[in-house]
């Protein structure tokens, strides 16, 4: 494409559109935010157990309280950027979670630092879906949009692989305060560039009416599952209960939805191929996905008795493998079929897992136990993701933008609890050797992994730009 296109379409862009790196680095930086906090609180956690007194079952709810509120409340975030405008409530969103950061960075006592948790992840779930809505609706199908993603995969990716350094760095020079204080003058400037720079693109309709039965349900529903998944390793049976009053509760969002005059989420977009199977996709992918963070960092800790701080910083190799991925995939996805490129990208990602499963060892170093698999790994999934998240958001209307990438935010966070369960589950049930527990965990990835490759050839073939110009013509 030459300078002369481009800047004939941007003279084609309407004067009050948002403009398209408002748009991208505010989605950003949003995405990187919300991800960070899902992992830099974990290693904090010694000193704030020593801070406020707390116990074993209160530090689990310091994590908890986030990822449940997070889990339960994003396809209502994803639809209120529908019905409200994405820039008044990617404001809400960041506004809510920077001011629950302000008060968990002060919070006196454990009740106080967990309702702040809990804040800060139903910020998240306002915040999340209207990110990547903003870079599905600002840029059109095609080349700009599939960089757009890139970019939006790779921070928001790298939030959760700098988490364990920028934690270890925040905890051992400052306090552990600081891992809830930094969102503030980042949520600030932020909040400024949207403020300034952002369009109120709300429904022409002028629709303003929520599902509440719907939001209710789904909220309810994911919620308990996620709460019921969380619990299945250390409750067994019991955990049944909550996973079951999820499902039940899933079922009736499904039946109150197919009823509804404005449904939270338009059953119908399941019926896109590109939808369902992508999201599909995605759940199986992060399911696999969390082993790579937070078994190796166990075992880096626990067994090569590494500092929280050489910790995150042998995560940078991955971080950079997983930016080098998501970049490269807008380029070869313009010269190979999507579908092909995330195949490649599932089965290195395998290959990645199954290198590391081998080579964990109780005397191993950086270099013999964690460098190469990991990048292979981090490589893999920055190839495997970019074409999924375009494919689980592609063929829907820019007017349900908000609530496919709730869809997509819901898939990735339910399958990363899942996979952390059965990971878990498989590195207990190894045996007391920490090492043979983190190489099972590892095994079941890479076969999980492949599962997830597997999927994607179910998805649609790509049009090219020739044929999509051709189709808008």
């Amino acid at each position: 494409m030459t300078a002369t296109d481009l800047t004939a379409k941007a003279a084609a862009r309407p004067a009050s559109a948002t403009p398209g790196w408002a748009a991208l680095l505010a989605a950003s930086i949003g995405q990187f935010l919300v991800v960070l906090d899902i992992s830099v609180v974990n290693v904090a956690l010694p000193h704030i157990r020593e801070g406020l007194g707390l116990g074993a079952t209160g530090l689990q709810w310091v994590v908890n309280a986030y990822s449940l509120t997070f889990a339960g409340f994003l396809l209502l975030g994803g639809r209120a950027a529908d019905l409200f405008g994405r820039k008044r409530v990617f404001i809400a969103g960041l506004g809510l979670f920077t001011v629950a950061s302000l008060a968990g960075g002060f919070a006196q006592d454990g009740a106080m630092l967990i309702a702040a948790r809990a804040a800060q992840g139903l910020g998240a779930a306002i915040l999340a879906p209207v990110t990547l809505s903003l870079v599905t609706a600002t840029f059109p199908e095609g080349p700009a949009r599939t960089k757009a993603i890139a970019m939006w995969t790779a921070v928001g990716t790298a939030g959760g692989a700098t988490g364990g350094l920028v934690g270890g760095l925040l905890t051992d020079y400052l306090s552990w305060r600081w891992v809830l204080l930094i969102n503030v003058p980042v949520g600030a400037v932020v909040a400024a560039i949207a403020a300034r720079w952002l369009r109120d693109e709300r429904d022409a309709a002028g629709r303003r009416r929520l599902d509440v039965p719907g939001a209710v349900l789904v909220t309810a529903g994911v919620g308990l599952l996620a709460f019921g998944i969380g619990q299945t390793e250390d409750h067994g049976w019991t955990s049944l209960i909550p996973l079951t009053a999820g499902l039940v509760l899933l079922a009736l969002f499904v039946a109150v939805e197919a009823r509804a005059p404005e449904p939270l989420v338009q059953l119908r977009l399941f019926r896109l191929r590109s939808v369902a199977v992508g999201n599909l996709a995605t759940l199986v992918g992060t399911m696999a996905g969390f082993a790579l963070w937070y078994f190796l960092s166990l075992y880096m800790q626990n067994v090569l008795h590494y500092s929280a701080v050489r910790t995150g910083l042998s995560f940078l190799p991955h971080t950079a493998g997983i930016i080098i991925g998501s970049r490269l995939a807008p380029t070869l996805m313009a010269r190979m079929d999507a579908r092909l490129l995330a195949g490649i990208g599932g089965l290195m990602a395998a290959a990645g897992f199954a290198w590391q499963s081998v080579v964990l060892d109780a005397d191993g170093t950086f270099l013999t136990a964690i460098l190469g698999p990991g990048a292979t790994m981090a490589l893999g999934f920055g190839l495997l993701m970019t074409p999924l998240v375009e494919a689980s958001t592609s063929g829907a209307d820019a007017s349900e933008a908000g609530a496919v990438a709730g869809v997509v935010n819901t898939s990735r966070t339910i399958g990363g609890a899942i996979g952390l369960t059965v990971l878990g589950t498989a590195a207990a049930k190894a045996g007391p050797d920490l090492v043979d527990g983190y190489s099972a965990a590892f095994l079941i990835a890479a076969i999980i992994t492949t599962a997830g490759a597997a999927i994607v050839p179910f998805l649609p073939k790509p049009r090219r730009a020739g044929q999509e110009d051709a189709a808008a013509a």
